[in-house]
């Protein structure tokens, strides 16, 4: 592997993960506001803004990285 492909590599394996990471953060984010621990615009509308960063959240940590892994793997040695 040549030092242009690791750097590559490094730098897809880091944008995986930060999509894991903000994932996280967005379904943390959610669940406080549906809990109405966290007050942006008062309810019913914080409730509904929890659920969409709660969806939002679980595409980031659960779907994303591997559409992102599937559209970066490597082409196979015939």
């Amino acid at each position: 592997m040549r030092a242009s492909e690791e750097a590559l590599a490094k730098k897809r394996f880091f944008a995986i993960n930060l999509m894991r990471v903000m994932g996280i953060a967005f379904l943390m984010a959610g669940f406080i506001l549906i809990a109405g621990r966290w007050e942006l615009v008062g309810q019913p509308t914080d409730r509904y803004l929890g659920i969409a960063l709660v969806l939002i959240g679980a595409f980031d940590f659960a779907v994303f990285p591997m559409l992102l892994a599937r559209r970066w793997r490597s082409p196979r040695d015939l």
